[in-house]
């Protein structure tokens, strides 16, 4: 599997990010989309991956080569690099593989107007390839030393848009696991006034996917909430952009509905969502407007922009939980800035300030929306030739669709826009996407009952299995 552009940003084995191919990236993301700079200089962030660091050091050799300058954020979330750079017009580049295994990583652009968008891609992919060709070398450069206002400016964006310690009383958890903004996050929910019970401290990568949690996961936290007396255990996955809220039973909320409960809170009056969001968000009628886009920030951030902004607050979120806003928002007297970028805090913040004030456990709030219950899985290591023509089959053949599952032999509804998201007559969903980050198959089911939902994902994963995976 080669470098290439994923959902969001460019992916592949860590081996592959060589400093031939992020000179080449660099050189040519910095010629197509950073005109506009406010000056001639790069913010670089990494996660917390054992390749991270050389990755960090080949692009900022590309930069220097480019005639940048870089500036070393050292290992901060992606929100935090992009709030500090979008507040500055400036580019920046994080290398990260967010949720996936530590085999991957990544490199996600800033432009210094906001994120790199889909119809970026194909640009920066042919200037890069021309300069492959070339076979141009970066020298090797030391990078500067990290320059700490921009974790710090990450804090105080939080502790100054909710003043008056709106989470005192509230005693949460935090798994840190190999979360790089795993201080950060401790140290916001303490100055908001929270009394933080971390653990998990890891000293090793470990992958963690909110939309498709490690059953173990949730049990340790359960544990660390019954043993602790903890409201919730809260944590992000790799780098920050995705968050984990657990609640008082030990059940995890899902992201989407993080999302709705956040951007409710927050006056949102026109909410961005891809297809794979729960449909209660709709059917709650908590918003003036939901749009739907295809799975990955890239389209929600085109479609919040393309939302007149005349029609109220607008804000867009993922099943994934990653919370991004294309307003300002006014929140008393305090102004949030825009972040038109996938944010974990901001839904955990929202959620336990709601909570607080309306006194309910984040669990009743939870179940405040319509009864729908979404839940994902994944199938690993799936060729995307294969994932690609048994989507093809999904998508046109009732004899494919029922070799997987009988209730799919005759939906109500198939959408193609991205993947095969099937409306059942019944009203369940059932959507199989290709991930466009790893070399996996996701599924997502959609019911109105938490353990029809569960037995059904299970049932699907396992004839999935079978069918992509067939022994011998």
């Amino acid at each position: 599997m080669a470098v290439s552009f994923g959902t969001s940003g460019l992916r592949g084995p860590a081996e592959g990010f060589t400093p031939e191919i992020c000179r080449a990236y660099v050189a040519a993301f910095l010629d197509h989309s950073c005109a506009d700079a406010s000056e001639r200089a790069v913010l670089l962030g990494a996660d917390l991956r054992a390749s991270s660091p050389s990755i960090v050091a080949a692009c900022a050799s590309a930069v220097v080569a480019a005639g940048w300058t870089p500036i070393n954020a050292g290992n901060v979330p992606t929100p935090a690099l992009a709030a500090y750079a979008l507040a500055r017009r400036l580019p920046a580049i994080m290398v990260t593989g967010s949720h996936i295994p530590e085999i991957y990583n990544g490199i996600k652009f800033y432009r210094p107007d906001g994120e790199f968008l889909k119809e970026d891609e194909a640009p920066v992919r042919e200037r890069a390839l021309a300069l492959l060709a070339r076979g141009d070398v970066a020298p090797a450069v030391v990078l500067p030393a990290i320059d700490a206002t921009i974790a710090e400016s990450y804090v105080e964006r939080y502790v100054a848009a909710f003043p008056g310690a709106p989470l005192a009383g509230l005693k949460v958890g935090v798994d840190l696991h190999s979360a790089v903004g795993r201080d950060l996050t401790v140290s916001i929910l303490e100055r908001l006034g929270a009394e933080v019970h971390s653990f998990r401290r890891a000293d090793h990568f470990i992958a963690v996917d909110t939309e498709a949690l490690d059953p173990a996961d949730v049990e340790r936290d359960r544990l660390e909430i019954e043993a602790h007396g903890l409201m919730a255990v809260v944590s992000t996955d790799g780098d920050g952009d995705r968050p984990l809220v657990i609640d008082e039973t030990g059940r995890q909320i899902n992201g989407d509905i993080l999302g709705a409960l956040t951007a409710r809170h927050l006056g949102i009056a026109t909410v961005v969502t891809p297809l794979s969001s729960t449909s209660a968000i709709e059917i709650g009628g908590w918003f003036d407007q939901v749009v739907r886009t295809r799975i990955g920030s890239p389209y929600v951030v085109s479609a919040m922009a393309a939302t007149d902004p005349d029609e109220g607050p607008i804000a867009g979120f993922e099943a994934n939980g990653g919370f991004l806003t294309e307003s300002d928002l006014r929140l008393g007297g305090a102004v949030l800035p825009r972040l038109p970028t996938r944010d974990a805090i901001l839904p955990i913040i929202a959620v336990l300030k709601l909570a607080v004030e309306e006194k309910q456990p984040l669990s009743k709030l939870a179940d405040e929306l319509p009864s729908r219950v979404m839940k994902a899985d994944r199938l690993k290591d799936v060729d995307p030739a294969t994932g690609a023509s048994f989507l093809k089959g999904i998508a046109s053949s009732p004899d494919a669709r029922a070799a997987i599952d009988p209730r799919l032999t005759s939906p109500a509804d198939i959408n193609v826009i991205d993947g095969v998201r099937l409306t059942l007559v019944t009203g369940s969903v059932v959507h199989f996407r290709q991930s466009g980050n790893a070399p996996e198959m996701r599924c997502y089911v959609e019911t109105d009952d938490a353990a029809r939902t569960e037995k059904f994902l299970g049932e699907l994963m396992a004839r999935l299995t079978l069918s992509l995976k067939p022994k011998g």
